[in-house]
């Protein structure tokens, strides 16, 4: 489905002819089989951390770079190893080069102490955060105090994207107030850095929002200390915004200039009003294809929903899940650990994510590792592949007007209320709790200007 922009000699990297060639090598090679597809998994990933670079065009520096991004992120040593092994292989068959083999390859200390970060690594991270005045190293009390935030955040059975924005905004506090200990910190640190955001770097209203609430979760959860009274702090000014919504022959040149691998994707964004991780994350037993409906699981605010299955779509559909069939007998046939459940339902029933209802409609073409259990399992495709493919598609359709995949929902909103459907019937298939939230859409049949003429045109 997905593929990188590395290019190496007429194959795209993460295609099956890329892979496949890859497996060979590592089989003329003499590695174990039950090895191969990691090895694989690891090639890919220097290919993305080098892109646009080519393989050919890569060098020591970005070997070592990428080797001690491993290190810096916390990766065992015995990974660190593999992924040396896999690139050595790389450079002295496939693109064999006279330097094979002579880079250094980071040590990684395993104990529980701060890993060493070693400095072509410590670089290319220093570069990411350049120009961001809130970013910088995390002291070491910090990182003790944002592991058992992360306890705590999993132990409340967060979804692992707010588990992610949680702990960023966190790291960003504790590095912004100069936490030296738990105890340093003071609900002072919490208003000057609300004002920062709001002030210095002028974030939108909902943006110091999503800070408020992660510093509240590390106050009265990870620190024990629930916030105080908290008034005076500058807001973010809050301001009324319309969503971009695409005319319906606007909508029709972007699904036709979508990317193949992802056109049946866009499709359902628009067709069923589809969020972008509700679109990605759908299950075989998910889609009606009788009964023409789609049901949602788990969406915003953790609510179950039922929307259309647009009847065009059905048949790209039944191919779809041809290929997600093809890929699940033979994660089965490798005994590949099952897809991920949610919460706690992989507890209760181990085997469920090996059932073909459990699979994925959108399966990744490559495994990886699970960031929560550390399981090497089948995910779906990577949202951030649809995003880029929406764009690309807005350039390549000639559209002027911003795009992305959740403009397709706002048209799809907004395109039923045009037709005359009821607003009460459009917000259950939006899943909204408030029918207000709907109301929004309504902006296109307010348009200035039916009723009275422009003084320019009398």
């Amino acid at each position: 489905m997905s593929a990188f922009a590395n290019k190496q000699s007429g194959f795209r990297v993460g295609t099956s002819q890329f892979r496949d060639r890859l497996a060979g090598m590592f089989r003329e090679n003499g590695k174990e089989e039950k090895r191969i597809s990691f090895l694989c998994m690891w090639v890919t990933r220097f290919g993305k951390f080098i892109a646009p670079m080519r393989y050919h065009e890569a060098g020591v520096a970005e070997i070592e770079a990428f080797l001690g991004s491993l290190a810096v992120g916390g990766a065992e040593g015995w990974k660190v190893e593999q992924a040396d092994e896999a690139i050595q292989v790389l450079y002295k068959k496939m693109y064999p080069m006279p330097w094979a083999g002579k880079w250094a390859v980071p040590s990684v200390v395993e104990t529980h102490s701060p890993i060493q970060r070693p400095p072509v690594a410590q670089e290319f991270l220093d570069a990411q955060f350049r120009g961001r005045r809130d970013m910088g190293p995390v002291p070491k009390m910090a990182s003790g105090i944002l592991e058992g935030m992360r306890v705590r955040l999993r132990e409340k059975h967060y979804a692992y994207r707010t588990e992610q924005t949680y702990l960023d905004w966190a790291r960003r506090f504790l590095i912004f107030a100069d936490v030296e200990s738990g105890g340093d910190l003071s609900m002072d640190d919490v208003k000057a850095y609300l004002e920062f955001l709001a002030v210095d770097r002028r974030v939108a209203a909902a943006t110091q929002n999503q800070a408020f609430n992660a510093l509240l979760f590390l106050y009265g959860q990870a620190l024990g200390r629930p916030f105080e009274h908290i008034d005076g702090v500058t807001r973010a000014e809050t301001r009324r915004r319309l969503p971009v919504v695409l005319k319906r022959d606007e909508v029709k040149r972007l699904i036709d200039a979508v990317a193949e691998d992802y056109r049946l994707m866009t499709k359902l964004l628009y067709g069923g009003g589809l969020r972008l991780m509700e679109c990605v994350r759908l299950r075989v037993k998910d889609v009606d294809l009788e009964r023409l409906t789609i049901t949602v699981r788990g969406g915003k605010g953790d609510k179950d929903r039922i929307t259309m299955l647009p009847v065009q779509a059905v048949p790209e559909l039944r191919t779809q899940l041809e290929h997600a069939r093809g890929l699940f007998e033979s994660d089965r046939a490798s005994g590949l650990a099952g897809v991920q459940l949610p919460d706690a339902l992989e507890r209760k029933y181990p085997n469920a994510g090996k059932e073909w209802g459990w699979f994925w409609i959108f399966p990744s073409d490559r495994i990886s590792q699970d960031p929560v259990s550390g399981i090497i399992r089948r995910h779906h495709v990577n949202e951030a592949n649809l995003q880029r493919a929406v764009k690309m598609a807005r350039e390549a359709a000639g559209i002027g007007q911003p795009v992305t995949p959740h403009t397709l929902r706002h048209s799809f909103a907004t395109h039923l209320l045009e037709d005359g459907a009821d607003i009460r019937t459009v917000q259950e298939l939006l899943g909204h709790s408030d029918v207000s939230t709907t109301m929004i859409y309504t902006h296109v049949l307010n348009r200035p200007g039916l009723a009275v003429r422009s003084p320019l045109d009398r």
